[in-house]
């Protein structure tokens, strides 16, 4: 797999009132192409901070960005360079929207980049297709449902084209079965190989979805690790103020290996466990 973006001893604080607030302390990381990553830590440890310096949105006060080996500086071209290459989709799509329609909020960041009006349409498509909002093209993004803005915002993202996709707690205020559906989603562009890192509080989640996981403490990235190597590790976890994940436990509890990542794989391997119990003399 080939190395999308990397940060190198990258640091940033946010200024104001008595002095600056260190959110994000000498970091360094890679992440690669179609790589399922899970963004994990308490609020305020630094992970909405690492996406958006990731994005470009805000500039590293130490330490460099690269996108595909080359520098990203602060100059117009190299930001827009790294911001179509790395996509944001917001934990508030509110925040984001801001077209009259559906249509034209999912056009409105290919059209920023100059894009002729067949290419313009081509992506918004594209994007329309994927996040399955047809029956909502005119619609005013406003009035939407929540689980429905999100979509829209996952939109807005893939109509630029990214190979690499960060999401900032998609799942706030979303009920079940919107989860389920943002979870299916996720699935879904990862098997056509967009790379994605999600920023979430659910370790269930992360458990069954990722291949890797990043945990951040205090403003600074305590581990990238496998999720097995993460969540084994008890004293990291309770640094990070995060409990193992029910099947995680469960598993461990009843010895059961390799580790079953879905209830469906869960229920096969407690079959199997207990058919090959029954067989014992």
């Amino acid at each position: 797999m080939g190395e999308l973006l990397c940060l190198e001893h990258v640091s940033f604080s946010y200024e104001g009132g008595v002095e600056e607030r260190s959110a994000l302390e000498d970091c360094s990381v890679s992440i690669c192409s179609g790589e399922r990553i899970a963004v994990l830590g308490g609020n305020g440890a630094g992970k909405s901070t690492f996406f958006l310096l990731a994005n470009g949105v805000l500039c590293p006060k130490r330490g460099t960005v690269f996108f595909r080996g080359e520098a990203v500086g602060r100059k117009k071209q190299e930001l827009n360079r790294l911001r179509r290459g790395v996509g944001l989709v917001f934990q508030n799509p509110d925040v984001q929207i801001l077209g009259g329609t559906v249509e034209e909020e999912i056009s409105f960041g290919p059209m920023n980049l100059g894009l002729s009006r067949k290419e313009v349409r081509r992506r918004v498509d594209g994007a329309v297709e994927q996040m399955n909002l047809e029956s909502l093209r005119r619609r005013a993004p406003q009035y939407l449902s929540g689980g429905e803005k999100k979509r829209v915002s996952i939109a807005d993202a893939l109509a630029m084209e990214p190979e690499l996709l960060l999401l900032d707690e998609p799942a706030a205020s979303l009920d079940p079965e919107n989860c389920r559906l943002l979870e299916r989603t996720l699935e879904t562009l990862g098997e056509r190989g967009l790379a994605l890192a999600v920023s979430t509080h659910d370790v269930n989640f992360a458990w069954r979805w990722a291949q890797r996981i990043l945990a951040f403490h205090d403003g600074r990235l305590v581990a990238d690790r496998t999720p097995e190597e993460f969540f084994s590790d008890a004293g990291l976890l309770n640094v990070c103020h995060l409990e193992q994940p029910l099947l995680f436990r469960m598993a461990r509890a009843m010895k059961i290996c390799p580790l079953p990542r879905t209830a469906e794989a869960f229920e096969r391997a407690v079959a199997e466990k207990g058919e090959k119990e029954g067989e014992q003399p």
